[in-house]
């Protein structure tokens, strides 16, 4: 009887020990620093009338990622630098720039609470943006997410693509409307390291 009961809690030992060894290395939320030199929003907008697409995207940016997989859950502020926005146009790259009043307002803020997953892939994220000192709720589609060791510098790297669609007269941007659209779809990609 002595010997049963012993084994009967050595196995129960063991089997906790091993499903606490099986369990994820991502079981406690994990904090990425956004790597600025893989991590660049961009965005379309119509031209003239819809005859065209014109393409922008911003060359400085930073920020935090919090993921919690096993809550299914995190958090981002993502930050952009609006004075590194180029078009491939120095002319029209000036012009949009005083749309953003750079001056006044050198960055725009991505700010969510709430990412979303789907199983173990982060889908979205709802959240809010603040632009020309306006902000709006905007939710993002994560259409790419995968995370892996770096084989360099051996770093846990984290990156993403996603997309997002705003009217940017609703965030007070205004100017040109007979020329360039209202709405705007933004596209970005970006890469963090684990901290």
């Amino acid at each position: 009887m002595y010997r049963s009961e012993r084994a009967r809690i050595t196995s129960k030992w063991i089997a906790a020990l091993a499903f606490t060894c099986a369990l994820p290395v991502w079981a406690a939320p994990e904090s990425y620093t956004v790597d600025p030199a893989h991590t660049a929003p961009s965005f379309e907008v119509s031209h003239g009338g819809g005859i065209s697409i014109v393409r922008g995207l911003f060359r400085k940016t930073s920020g935090k990622v919090t993921l919690d997989r096993a809550a299914k859950t995190g958090s981002m502020e993502i930050m952009v630098d609006t004075a590194s926005l180029v078009t491939s146009n120095e002319r029209r790259d000036n012009l949009v720039r005083e749309w953003f009043k750079v001056d006044r307002f050198p960055h725009m803020v991505y700010r969510s609470q709430n990412l979303k997953f789907s199983g173990d892939n982060l889908v979205g994220a709802d959240g809010e943006l603040t632009m020309l000192g306006v902000t709006k709720p905007v939710n993002l589609t994560i259409t790419l997410f995968k995370c892996i060791m770096h084989p360099v510098n051996q770093r846990q790297l984290c990156g993403a693509d996603g997309i997002a669609q705003i009217k940017r007269s609703e965030f007070g941007m205004s100017g040109m409307t007979t020329s360039a659209g209202d709405d705007v779809k933004i596209l970005f990609q970006i890469e963090a390291y684990k901290d």
